[in-house]
């Protein structure tokens, strides 16, 4: 028997052979009834495709396929309706691209599942880059512009997810049965206000003035650091950043609920971990984005066009930090201009829902079967009801808890990665970052869209797609040990050891010795040097520093006369030069190549995971149930994640701030300890995550074949499974 051929161009295809799908005469009573629900009985009326109501000897895949996919039917003339079976015209408001009665030819050129995919993938991309590069990169720039404190810069954070967790549940229950890009277009505007908002602080506060001075820091010069200043009233600016990130919250939350069910809803099964994935890869290289182009905005002074004595690399310095809030918000609202103008569902899509198997897990009562009703969850009545149904899925519970762990993982590993090879490596706070950022850049956004790919590829059912995300998970869990290694500790004198080489009785700070007892150091004064013996101290005046010049070529500050800096080859004092001494370990190839293939593997199982939690759920629970896996994801994974890794490594610091007295963030940390934690906490997450998704598998209640809504010959394989089913087409007629 003949193969069906693909001959779109789109994502759909059209039959070489007629194939005949069945729809019944409408009962009394069954108004509304499902397009999936035939029975066989009536071949003469199949809505197959948007409002083109087929004949028995018209093939009405093929139709919607060589049509225009915002045409009417032939001649212009509508297709007979059916009393009690709900049609929707494709010249009708609801299929056009456009904004009320404004629909434009010239926009219908959009109206596809590419078109969607690429507004939501900048959409994505935006969100991305400002939330998770944006923010990160330029929270100790806030936090020294506006004297704000660590815990007051995490409620700014945090802010974000808490309006995630507490908009999830409304969104993804009633924008599922709703208008979704009408609740993602208002979404993103959302989004775009709330970054405008959080630039806003920069414009109704005074002028920055840095209190700075040419030779402060070198041996005499220092300056006291008044300790008993009033509080700032700038800090509560704080309020104005957390309302932001509220709204970047609010914004983002149809996003990532409503924008991937509406990319499921409108493409053929097989193609949407594809879609998914691009959709998520975008989500991923926004952060790299934000962090580089965030960084590039740091080396300009926030007051732009004011002339400073100080550089970037000075503790002193803060940068542009809000001109990237204005672009991302500016682009946040044009983009949610097109996505408010796509219909509810796109022309062609019904053809992908009638031919869609379903894959949920099988309760033993039967009552998954109340979420086919056409009228399930148009009212707040069904919520309990709607959460009662997924409760009583196990696969979906374990696939929301294996989520949440490698969720935790993976907001531990963005925020404390760069702190990692910062330690490890030797390197400065921008160096690390951007190192990370091309260390997850193709670990992270290839492994999202190699997930997808895998997927489609082997055409993976619901059961095999867990085996993927444990296969996955396995492999991650095994290049973990990874941590097992680490790179020595630069030497730092009155820190790693004495000034004199020896070791630090008990581990003990000892920043004073004779060579700078004259000086009168602050403790307070953190600004690493190395020295030409390759050792570091703690500041220019630790090492006995008396002058300063510049070098021309690098553009760093070279201290001079350091009485602790032994010269190598003539007797006296040394030199030393701003910043950290670089690392020279041998085992760095081997640590970034394990860590690169640690966050490829645990980024490739995130769309199987994805795709499984669509496919083990009915269709119509679909946005929620993506929504109350992200508030389980949020609540256990991503709130709590980066302060779980965060407690474990501060256990690591050899060396806090001083602020007056009072401990502050950590300057030195042990890489040792700082690899037996960060093993620890990997282990413990990965292997949580690994019996999840052992359970999930296990517990899988597939449906039985014959069982699947709309048609079951149908498959979400393509021409394959059409192909091997085609046989039992007739038979449905006899029904």
């Amino acid at each position: 028997m003949a193969m069906p051929q693909n001959s779109t161009r789109e994502n759909g295809f059209c039959f070489a052979q007629t194939l005949d799908f069945s729809c019944p005469s409408p009962r009394p009573g069954e108004a509304g009834r499902p397009f999936g629900a035939v029975d066989g009985r009536d071949a003469r009326s199949t809505p197959l495709s948007n409002g083109v109501a087929s004949s028995s000897g018209v093939p009405s895949p093929s139709d919607s396929c060589a049509k225009p996919l915002c045409s009417g039917t032939p001649g212009g003339e509508e297709a007979p309706f059916k009393e009690g079976i709900k049609y929707v015209s494709a010249e009708g408001e609801e299929l056009a691209c456009g904004w009320g009665g404004f629909t434009p030819g010239c926009l219908q050129l959009c109206n596809t599942s590419k078109g969607v995919l690429f507004f939501l993938c900048v959409a994505s991309f935006l969100q991305g880059m400002t939330v998770n590069g944006f923010i990160n990169t330029v929270i100790t720039s806030i936090e020294r512009r506006f004297d704000l404190r660590s815990y007051q810069s995490g409620l700014i954070a945090s802010s974000y997810d808490i309006a995630a967790c507490v908009c999830l549940t409304f969104v993804s229950y009633f924008g599922g049965n709703g208008h979704k890009p009408r609740w993602l277009g208002w979404g993103v505007l959302v989004m775009g206000l709330g970054s405008l908002l959080f630039a806003l602080p920069h414009f109704t506060t005074g002028r920055y003035e840095a209190r700075s001075a040419a030779e402060v820091g070198v041996c005499g010069g220092n300056q006291s650091l008044p300790c008993s200043q009033a509080a700032s009233s700038l800090s509560g600016y704080r309020f104005v950043f957390m309302l932001g990130q509220f709204l970047h919250g609010m914004g983002a939350t149809p996003l990532y609920t409503l924008g991937v069910t509406y990319l499921d809803e409108n493409v053929k099964t097989n193609y949407s971990p594809v879609y998914i994935a691009v959709f998520y890869t975008a989500a991923i290289l926004g952060p790299a984005a934000g962090y580089l182009v965030g960084g590039m905005f740091l080396n300009i002074y926030t007051e732009i066009g004011r002339e400073i004595d100080i550089a970037p690399e000075n503790t002193l310095w803060v940068g542009a930090w809000w001109i990237g809030f204005l672009g991302a918000g500016a682009a946040s609202l044009l983009i949610s201009v097109p996505i408010l103008g796509y219909p509810q569902r796109l022309p062609g899509s019904q053809r992908y829902i009638v031919m869609r198997v379903s894959e949920a897990h099988q309760l033993k009562d039967g009552s998954h079967k109340k979420a086919s009703d056409p009228d399930f969850g148009k009212t707040v009545k069904d919520l309990p009801r709607s959460v009662l149904l997924l409760l009583k899925n196990p696969t979906f519970i374990f696939l929301c808890l294996a989520g949440a762990t490698e969720a935790t993982l993976i907001a531990g590993m963005s925020t404390f990665g760069p702190k990692f090879l910062e330690s490890q490596f030797s390197l400065s706070a921008s160096e690390a970052a951007t190192f990370f950022g091309y260390l997850v850049v193709p670990a992270g956004g290839g492994g999202t869209f190699l997930g997808g790919f895998l997927v489609n590829k082997f055409k993976l059912r619901c059961s095999g797609i867990i085996k993927l995300c444990l296969l996955c998970t396995v492999s991650s869990l095994l290049a973990i040990f990874i941590f097992f290694i680490h790179c020595p500790n630069m030497p730092m004198a009155g820190v790693t050891q004495m000034y004199n080489g020896s070791a630090l009785p008990g581990g003990h700070l000892n920043l004073t010795a004779a060579c700078n007892a004259q000086c009168g150091c602050l403790q307070e004064t953190y600004s690493p040097v190395c020295g030409t013996d390759d050792i570091m101290y703690y500041s220019p005046c630790h090492a006995g520093c008396k002058k300063v010049s510049e070098n021309l070529r690098s553009g760093k500050k070279v201290y001079h006369e350091c009485s602790c800096v032994d010269k190598t080859l003539v007797p006296g004092p040394g030199d030393a030069e701003a910043g950290k001494c670089i690392s020279s370990c041998a085992k760095r190839p081997l640590l970034l190549c394990f860590m690169f293939v640690v966050i490829l593997f645990t980024f490739l199982s995130s769309i199987p995971a994805l795709t499984a939690t669509l496919r083990c759920v009915s269709d119509r629970q679909r946005s929620f149930a993506l929504g109350i896996q992200w508030i389980v994801v949020r609540t256990l994974g991503g709130i709590p994640g980066p302060i779980a890794f965060g407690s474990m490594i501060d256990k690591s610091c050899l060396l806090w701030q001083d602020q007056c007295g009072e401990q502050g963030s950590c300057y030195v940390y042990q890489n040792s300890a700082m690899s037996r934690y960060t093993l620890v906490a990997g282990l413990v997450y990965k292997v949580l995550g690994t019996t999840f998704f052992i359970v999930a598998c296990l517990l899988y209640k597939p449906p039985p074949a014959e069982s699947a809504p709309g048609s079951s010959d149908a498959s979400e394989n393509g021409s394959s499974d059409l192909q091997e089913h085609k046989p039992s087409l007739p038979a449905a007629e006899d029904m």
